[in-house]
């Protein structure tokens, strides 16, 4: 049947729906991909100790809608849980915990599931991995040394990210385990950071545009002038400098003298400065500089992936991205550009430039990866998106406890923390890690035995005096938790799963050591 070209179509007032009004603020921080990616997730909690910083973890993650949760507790609710536990009543007083706080967490939010285990112990949990697959597992020290080998060869063997949770007092640290390496696409730099114009590499249909928009610029009237987009000003007096110089300006003494060569130019009889010129000279030093590959990308580029990595879309992109570069020695255009002082329509007619450009590349990228048998699958919207981000990807490597020398890192931080002294800088919080995981198994452990056990692992530390007032201090906590430490902690530690499962920003490499006692933080890879 022949359609009548002049029936109006169907338009849409439907707003956001509820779901999106329910979410409306994380979708900005992680999108429809990272949302969906939440709701995903299927996330385990042995939760052992006193079990609040795990709690803590999962309303955190409850709450942005991850799918569902499990939480393994063999604990009856005791008095002492009623005073750091938020998510517990006289209610529930010597009921399960994890019953208890499962039904709690999901008052949080009704979209999300939760179930619980009452046993915990290594038979129960080798039943449970035979039958269960989770998408990530949260473990809270402290914990039998049977049983956390068995939670370790389970995330080891099904490839299933895995954090370690210890918070004691006022001190805390969690410990991300990835069995393999996680390859983060949107690392979300800051917009200045990802913005690549092209000044020096101009296509011909920005070099086109550009020739149109400043030709006779002398002669141009008032308006017309102090609205030229600041790209255009560069590139054309760019052509300028090449024309008396040979070449584009490199070093920085070059550079100031192109920006005053750009500032001559701006008009001096308007009413106002011109706010073109002023962008154009401020945007020098950034822009006028060539493509180059950062220190993530090469090492994107160099990783050499396994053979069931090389079938994931990202590696087959990545391959097709590396040809790409290997052809034109520039990355794919991102296509974004910033503000500036225009006409509208010259504007849009400016971002449509750099957009279809954009396309451009991607749809070459595109071509190579449907020559490849698994490239097929890949859709365009996909490639597109490495393709804006592909200045900025990082890997994040798998755990290797054998390759991080703890006796090599606890030289490193003493040996800093003599020229902390001296220049009245932080002092490292390796100590706190240190007591915490000699307490890992048995939270009650006296300070003479917790520097023992330190000193089993890195000889005569024990002489240390930080050591000894930390020790002091755990030994004194009897691994008790302290709320508001452990839901600081737990909000840490929830942002890093959050990190993981969307993909997106990046994540800490890779244990996270918090002094309460100072307000401080410091990552390690330990």
């Amino acid at each position: 049947m022949k359609e009548n070209p002049d029936r109006e179509k169907e338009i849409s007032c439907q707003g956001p729906s509820e779901r999106e009004k329910k979410y409306d603020r994380q979708l900005r921080l992680w999108a429809a991909d990272g949302q969906k990616a939440l709701e995903q997730a299927d996330i385990l909690l042995i939760n052992s100790g006193p079990g609040v910083v795990g709690v803590e973890t999962l309303k955190n993650l409850v709450l942005p809608g991850i799918g569902k949760f499990t939480i393994i507790d063999s604990n009856q609710v005791s008095e002492a849980d009623l005073g750091s536990n938020f998510f517990l009543d006289e209610n529930c007083l010597g009921k399960s915990r994890a019953e208890c706080c499962v039904r709690f967490l999901k008052e949080l939010n009704e979209d999300t599931q939760g179930e619980y285990h009452s046993t915990l112990d290594v038979p129960y949990l080798e039943s449970l991995f035979t039958r269960r697959y989770f998408s990530f597992v949260l473990c809270t020290f402290p914990i039998q040394v049977e049983v956390l080998s068995v939670i370790k060869n389970y995330t080891h063997n099904f490839k299933i990210p895995l954090i370690l949770i210890h918070s004691v007092g006022f001190y805390s640290y969690f410990k991300s385990i990835l069995p393999e390496t996680i390859p983060i696409v949107n690392t979300h730099p800051e917009a200045e950071a990802s913005r690549d114009l092209r000044l020096l590499n101009p296509w011909k249909e920005l070099s086109e545009f550009t020739e149109v928009l400043t030709k006779d610029i002398e002669q141009m009237n008032d308006h017309k002038h102090s609205h030229i987009p600041y790209v255009a000003l560069l590139l054309y007096f760019l052509t300028v400098w090449k024309k008396d110089h040979g070449r584009f300006p490199n070093s920085y003494t070059e550079k100031l003298e192109f920006k005053k060569i750009v500032a001559a130019g701006r008009r001096i009889n308007l009413g106002s400065t011109e706010e073109n010129f002023d962008e154009a000279v401020a945007a020098v030093m950034r822009n006028i500089k060539l493509s180059t590959l950062s220190v993530a990308t090469q090492k994107v580029f160099e990783y050499q992936p396994n053979e069931k990595e090389a079938k994931s879309n990202f590696w087959i992109i990545t391959n097709a991205v590396k040809q790409f570069y290997k052809k034109h020695n520039l990355l794919p255009l991102p296509g974004s550009i910033p503000d500036m002082k225009a006409e509208s329509s010259i504007y849009v007619q400016l971002q449509n430039i750099y957009k279809e450009k954009a396309r451009k590349d991607a749809t070459e990228i595109l071509e190579i990866i449907l020559k490849h048998p698994l490239g097929k699958n890949i859709q365009l919207v996909e490639v597109e998106n490495y393709c804006k981000n592909a200045a900025h990807i990082k890997l994040i490597h798998t755990y290797n406890e054998k390759a991080n020398d703890l006796k090599l890192v606890a030289k490193t931080e003493f040996e800093n923390d003599e020229i902390a002294v001296v220049t009245s800088q932080p002092l490292s919080l390796l100590p706190i890690y240190l007591a915490l995981r000699a307490t890992s198994h048995v939270p009650t452990l006296s300070p003479k035995s917790i520097v023992s056990s330190i000193e089993s692992d890195i000889p005569r530390i024990g002489l240390n005096k930080r050591i000894q007032k930390v020790s002091q201090e755990v030994s004194r906590a009897k691994g008790g938790e302290l709320h508001n430490i452990s839901s600081l902690t737990g909000g840490m530690v929830a942002q890093e799963v959050i990190k993981l499962i969307t993909r997106q920003y990046t994540p800490i490499d890779n244990t996270c050591i918090f002094d309460g006692i100072t307000s401080r933080m410091q990552v390690l890879k330990l």
